[in-house]
């Protein structure tokens, strides 16, 4: 017998397609189904998977990919906890997401329940959540729940948004809803820019002589593509980005310059290095973008001048000391400065003094990179499978990686034109991310090929996504970048420790690997393993007119990402 219609579980369900949501993600469990049943018939559609980290990640590449809220639907207790790793990989990256998460019934707490989490407090799973959501919520009562949603929607979706937890006692779930329906709240103006701090900062870019923008995951969250563009063609500045603001400026324009940091390039981090005055917008500053902060190799601030602009206060001055900060969206803010420098220097500026120079350059890295993008080597060479990608994947289509080569040879070699095409696992920098989220992305944009480049490893953690892919009718594409290793680990082990131990996938001595063209036909899913070097850019094409869920299996060589810059934990390994 179904719940009754005026229950808490209908009304959540009723917020949820109030604000717009078109899909739930997540497993039932006993403490949800009265929610499964609100579901029912209405115009959410429920995306059940085999795990709750894969339904995580399903839901954060939903909202990178879209821009909307992600929601995951997750049992108590183990499946609060399996869940743990993807809703901190979206907090890391600034992504909102609204988890709702059964509990115990609220007149058992304390009692040892059924999967009950109260170590230290009574029914205390939510405390789980606490290092890294933006709020929690623990509801053991249909009185207020409104209210509750409603402020959870805001908060996840506003300021750095990211994920907040409502941990709803299962007995409420059934209760009678005692509120008025939630309404769909509308957020607040984002903050802009002064416009006499607008004029400071450029007045201050006008005069410089080397001036570099540099941005991060917020000017894309922003949707400050345009404005970011329009700032730096009046400056003739280059634009440099970390991993996360990658798509932000597309990368055949003639002003991208690439990433920083450790995977970024040489010249890259001079240039940024080298700056009188960097502005940098919507960026943390993280340590693989800075190379461990230090001034030998990406930023040197000071002498350099920073310009910090960003939506959370904590940053400014975070990482470093900013001769000039400001709290304000990254959309408004450049729009604010690009009136400034319109009015100030209609004309344009007089731009980059070695900007001839710093183009030169970057074409001829461009340049020295094709030779082993067209390899015929086998098994294939890593720049070749980036290469066969994009000539296969069009401007618009969506790339998803993983961890090792396919984020940080992506982040330096892979050429990405458009805003939310480039989704990948920056701070967590959680492995299988990249098999899950790419689903995620497929059903926020039907319209566009998903393709997800991910390592052997990843793709083991969590084959069901194979199942949910084909139950779903989710027509995407993986990659499986094969070298049966964690090749990132392995290299550095190699290199510090002259072994391998624990890092490569072996059997009785001998490198292993399992079939997992075979592993998708088994799931119902179209495999295929690639032979031959020449073999894998029409196996793309195919795969991409397929209509359905394609696995292809790429054997590849365990070269190590080429590396400009410096990261601290190699100092440490020769300690």
């Amino acid at each position: 017998m179904g719940a009754r219609p005026h229950n808490v579980a209908h009304q959540i369900a009723r917020f949820l397609d109030a604000i717009g949501t078109r899909y739930v993600f997540g497993l039932c469990g006993h403490t949800v189904i009265a929610m499964l049943d609100a579901f029912q018939g209405s115009r959410l559609r429920f995306v059940m998977n085999r795990h709750e980290q894969i339904a995580a990640h399903m839901a954060d590449g939903y909202a990178r990919a879209s821009g909307e809220c992600g929601v995951l639907l997750t049992h108590l207790g183990p499946g609060l906890t399996n869940a743990a790793t993807g809703v901190a990989n979206a907090a890391l990256d600034s992504v909102p997401m609204l988890v709702l998460a059964g509990d115990v019934p609220g007149y058992f707490f304390g009692r040892h329940p059924h999967q009950e989490i109260q170590y230290h407090t009574d029914g205390d799973q939510s405390a789980i959540y606490r290092p890294f959501v933006k709020r929690v919520w623990r509801v053991t009562s249909p009185r207020g729940i409104a209210q509750i949603l409603e402020r959870a929607y805001l908060l996840a979706v506003t300021g750095r948004p990211g994920p907040v937890l409502i941990s709803v006692a299962m007995d409420v779930l059934s209760m009678p809803a005692v509120d008025a329906d939630p309404r769909a709240p509308t957020p607040p103006a984002r903050p802009g820019l002064d416009p006499s701090m607008a004029r400071r900062i450029a007045e201050r870019l006008l005069r410089a002589r080397r001036p570099v923008l540099y941005v991060g995951g917020g000017v894309i969250t922003a949707d400050a593509a345009e404005e970011l563009r329009g700032v730096a063609e009046h400056l003739s500045a280059p634009v440099a980005y970390s991993l996360m603001g990658k798509g932000a400026l597309p990368d055949d324009h003639p002003l991208a310059l690439g990433m920083t940091g450790f995977w970024g390039t040489e010249l890259t981090n001079r240039v940024t290095r080298e700056a009188d005055v960097l502005l940098a917008v919507g960026t943390r500053f993280a340590e693989a973008d800075a190379s461990s902060w230090d001034p030998r190799f990406t930023f040197a601030i000071p002498p350099t001048e920073l310009i910090h602009i960003d939506i959370d206060p904590a940053e400014i001055g975070r990482s470093y000391p900013a001769t000039i900060g400001a709290v304000a969206d990254a959309r408004a803010a450049l729009r604010a400065v690009r009136e400034a420098l319109d009015a100030l220097a209609p004309g344009g500026a007089r731009g980059h003094a070695d900007l001839p120079a710093i183009q030169a350059e970057r074409h001829g890295w461009r340049e020295r990179i094709v030779v082993p993008m067209r390899s015929d080597a086998f098994p294939l060479a890593p720049q070749r499978i980036l290469a066969d990608v994009r000539a296969a994947l069009p401007r618009e289509g969506i790339l998803v990686t993983d961890v090792g080569w396919n984020k940080n040879g992506v982040g330096q070699q892979f050429p990405v034109y458009l805003p939310r095409t480039h989704l990948t696992p920056g701070g967590l920098a959680t492995m299988g991310f990249g098999p899950a989220a790419v689903m995620g992305a497929k059903l926020a944009r039907p319209d566009r090929p998903c393709v997800a480049m991910v390592g052997d490893g990843a793709f083991s953690a969590n084959p069901s996504v194979l199942a949910t892919a084909v139950e779903q009718g989710i027509a995407v594409v993986w990659v499986v970048m094969n070298n049966r290793a964690h090749g990132t680990i392995a290299g550095l082990m190699g290199q510090h420790y002259g072994h391998c131990l624990g890092c490569e996938f072996q059997r009785d001595g001998e490198a292993y690997s399992p079939d997992f063209a075979a592993v998708a036909r088994a799931y119902g899913a179209e495999g295929v393993r690639i032979e031959r070097a020449e073999d894998l850019a029409p196996a793309l094409n195919r795969a991409l007119a397929a209509g359905r869920p394609v696995v292809l299996d790429v054997p590849m060589t365990n070269d190590p990402v080429p590396t400009a810059g410096h990261w601290d934990i190699n100092d440490i390994y020769r300690w």
